[in-house]
């Protein structure tokens, strides 16, 4: 996928090799943003993954001072088509699991149909979980452009208050408290971006690894340095024989920002005092709020020619006890692999269990008509 606007570079598929050591390119001017387009390289990493969690978080930071009433426009529009897939693909996963039931009624055990059935039930709680949080998120944005309309009427009034005859009295107290208005209205505008950066959830992003043609070979050592606000992730990796890659770190989880761009450094480790800065990025986000998992390439010099790869997932809420669109799916697609298991081998007979059951519920099915 591409995150820039600028124009997509063509996608590296072959295998990495070279014969001696990239010295990197110096890059004093930085630009502005990078493609992020699909990549997948050979990465090996060391066993028992580390996660790291930023806790300078975005709502546990003071209101701006200023709003940005265009750049939340924008924000506000790429969540609300994230959440729109999000309710899809788990409207989905639900019919398909609504059908799985009612085509194993007659040829599954009892215990895989309640499991389907929980399954079933956990949807439809994340379902209407995800609305309420939609609508949440509308009824702060409906907030945020009442606020932004008063603010540029009191603005409109100050203007003219201002360029007009202020020997009165009646226009200065006129002037006085429409200053005062566009005060209170951008104040009340900060504190709404605020709340709604809140509402943005979680960036996942887990390190893929480096790709580049003629860049990369055994002994390479690379540092990476990722800015997203006040949130920071450094990690640093080494390239291995067969273009295996291992790095001291995987995952990070990113909040979300209404403002700031994601900044990516990437530097080659020569020696003690020699290291080579590759380049320096900024990276738009507000195309992350997906509700699969998406791989990410990002162009890391100004040729093209080195890329690192990220495989992001966003989670459209910010607690640990929210369930997210990969956990779900990842739960359905087990209950599908124990479905298909059964349907191998459907059983002839119920067990004596069953047997036992559905007798009872004959009896109390009896014992109602004629009661």
């Amino acid at each position: 996928m591409s995150l820039s606007v600028r124009p997509q570079r063509r996608v590296l598929v072959t295998k990495i090799n070279r014969s001696q050591s990239f010295a990197g390119v110096n890059s004093s001017a930085d630009r502005p943003f990078r493609n992020l387009s699909p990549f997948t390289p050979t990465v090996s990493r060391k066993t028992g993954s580390r996660v790291s969690r930023m806790f300078s978080m975005s709502h546990k930071s003071p209101p701006p001072k200023v709003p940005q009433p265009n750049r939340l426009d924008e924000v506000y529009e790429a969540l609300k088509k994230g959440l729109t897939a999000y309710l899809e693909v788990h409207q989905l996963e639900l019919e398909k699991l609504s059908t799985q039931i009612r085509e194993s009624k007659r040829n599954s055990r009892l215990g895989f149909l309640y499991d389907l059935d929980k399954q079933v039930k956990s949807i439809e709680r994340f379902l209407r979980r995800l609305e309420f949080h939609a609508s949440k998120i509308d009824e702060l944005y409906e907030a945020y452009c009442i606020q932004r309309r008063l603010r540029d009427g009191a603005h409109n009034m100050v203007k003219a208050y201002s360029t007009g005859s202020p020997g009165s009295r009646e226009a200065r107290e006129s002037l006085a408290e429409a200053s005062k208005g566009y005060k209170e209205y951008t104040e009340n505008m900060c504190l709404l971006e605020n709340e709604l950066e809140s509402q943005l959830g979680e960036f996942h992003v887990r390190m893929k690894g480096l790709a580049g043609f003629a860049r990369l070979c055994a002994g390479d050592q690379y540092e990476i340095f990722m800015k997203y606000g006040r949130q920071r992730w450094k990690l640093r990796g080494r390239i291995e024989v067969n273009s295996k890659q291992v790095w001291d770190s995987e995952e990070m989880v990113f909040l979300p920002l209404v403002t700031e761009f994601l900044s990516i450094k990437v530097t080659e480790l020569k020696s003690l005092a020699n290291h080579v800065v590759v380049g320096n990025v900024s990276c738009e986000t507000k195309d992350l709020f997906a509700a699969l998992p998406q791989v990410v390439a990002v162009d890391i010099n100004d040729l093209g020619t080195l890329k690192l790869s990220l495989e992001v997932t966003w989670n459209p809420f910010d607690k640990d006890d929210q369930p997210s669109a990969a956990s779900t799916v990842n739960k359905a697609s087990t209950v599908n692999k124990r479905f298909s298991t059964y349907n191998q081998s459907p059983p002839d007979t119920p067990s004596l269990r069953e047997q036992a059951f559905y007798v009872s519920v004959h009896r109390a099915g009896l014992l109602r008509r004629h009661g």
